[in-house]
């Protein structure tokens, strides 16, 4: 059944990510399906007297490969990995931007915490050498919305723009609001996801202050260990994951290739503590039964939920609690897996790599493992993904992000048909 209002629908038409495993969907799809694992510790940078030495990060990139090398250096790397991401996704469509009204082409690229290295630096400048040093490009680098305007500029999109700052929530809503932009007929194509590099010493700190993080330094491969008992925290990743959505006619008479068709999307707030998810999961239940209802689905049709999973005690008891309190019976049979166990939590980016992720399920009937998941958790009684992954046919799907500030976001897609 496709989405309630039976009159524009939306699909998902390419894909752009830029992960600690592989860039670009072929590289990340093969990483995702050798369980190929991101985690490490961190070279890249100076972590000072961080208690945590590791992370998710993204060797070797070159801005230079999606932008001018000028531009780069004046350009925080949020807004590289968004550019980087936008190209890939537009390229993999195979759409001619130049066949499209700019009017009707949209950019909703969100972030969670936008040019926060950028900041740390120009702030220590300023402190060590007066706020004359200060960098002119200072804050165009540092605002979130460079990166979805950035884009818009590279693109030539005039259309709606917005960029959504709702933590770890950031990329689910930002594709939310761009599916409900194209179903109320503001544009046809929005290329949406999410950015982050955040992947620095003072965020590692200030996670690591509250206790947030993963403190398995001496062994970081199975730090990020979504649903397992023995969890102690997430693990900090980057990047960014852009996707093309897409009117369906649009698409249709151009010849694209359509990954997915997106159903329904439920957001919701917990309105209850700044950090701590709702134990009850009422905000998290609301979000997916509004997801499922958009989309006109019985529950025992659901096939897989990429889940938010972070590894952190708090969300994983909340979620699957979440899970099985909604599907109840029928949790059984729904495969769940964290992309996470993989790339970290890659914050405001995390949700777009999980759609990205997800289409493979539905390209390929193949789901990806869940790293590190070895001894169960009796409060995360899930039908979780593990070993080398899961061949089954999937045909219908749910994408789970929550983030600070008791933010909910669930997607859901399905296999295309005319129908």
């Amino acid at each position: 059944m496709s989405n309630i209002n039976n009159k524009r629908r939306v699909v998902i038409t390419g894909l752009g990510p830029v992960s600690p495993i592989g860039t670009g969907k072929k590289n990340y799809w093969d990483a995702l399906r050798a369980g190929k694992n991101g985690v490490s510790k961190i070279t890249t940078f100076d972590l000072g007297d961080c208690p945590v030495t590791f992370g998710a990060e993204i060797k070797n990139f070159d801005p230079s490969e999606y932008m001018p090398a000028k531009e780069a250096k004046r350009s925080d790397r949020a807004i590289q990995f968004a550019v980087a991401a936008s190209k890939l996704a537009v390229e993999d469509s195979g759409i001619k931007l130049s066949e499209i009204d700019p009017y009707r082409l949209g950019v909703y690229i969100g972030t969670g915490q936008g040019g926060i290295e950028t900041s740390f630096n120009n702030f220590r400048i300023m402190l060590e050498k007066g706020s004359r040093r200060v960098s002119p490009y200072f804050i165009p680098m540092m605002i979130s919305n460079m990166s979805t305007a950035y884009v818009a500029i590279v693109l030539g999109a005039k259309g709606p723009n917005l960029c959504v700052v709702t933590a770890c929530a950031t990329s689910l809503h930002s594709m939310g609001e761009a599916y409900h932009a194209i179903i109320r007929d503001d544009a046809d194509v929005i290329i949406t996801g999410g950015t982050e590099a955040a992947l620095r010493a003072i965020s590692i700190a200030g996670f690591a202050s509250m206790k947030a993080l993963s403190t398995r330094n001496d062994n970081p491969e199975i730090a990020s260990r979504p649903f397992d008992k023995d969890r102690d925290g997430f693990v900090m990743g980057e990047g960014a994951g852009v996707v093309v959505l897409e009117e369906l006619n649009h698409a249709l008479n151009r010849g694209a290739h359509i990954y997915a068709e997106f159903t329904g999307y439920g957001t919701s707030c917990d309105a209850g503590h700044i950090t701590a998810p709702d134990p009850e999961a009422k905000g998290a239940i609301f979000a997916t039964e509004k997801a499922l209802k958009m989309s006109g689905w019985e529950k025992s049709e659901i096939d897989y939920i990429n889940a938010h999973g972070t590894s952190t005690g708090l969300n994983d008891k909340m979620e699957a609690g979440m899970i099985n309190k909604v599907f109840g019976d029928v949790a059984k049979n729904i495969t769940v897996t964290s992309t996470k166990s993989m790339i970290g939590h890659c914050l405001g980016a995390a949700g777009g790599l999980e759609v990205i992720a997800s289409m493979q399920a539905i390209e390929e009937n193949y789901i990806h493992p869940t790293l590190n998941y070895t001894t169960p958790d009796p409060e995360c009684n899930l039908n979780i993904s593990t070993g080398a992954g899961v061949n089954r046919n999937v045909n219908k799907l749910l994408v789970n992000s929550f983030g600070f500030g008791g933010h909910n976001g669930v997607l859901a897609f399905e296999r295309y048909s005319e129908k």
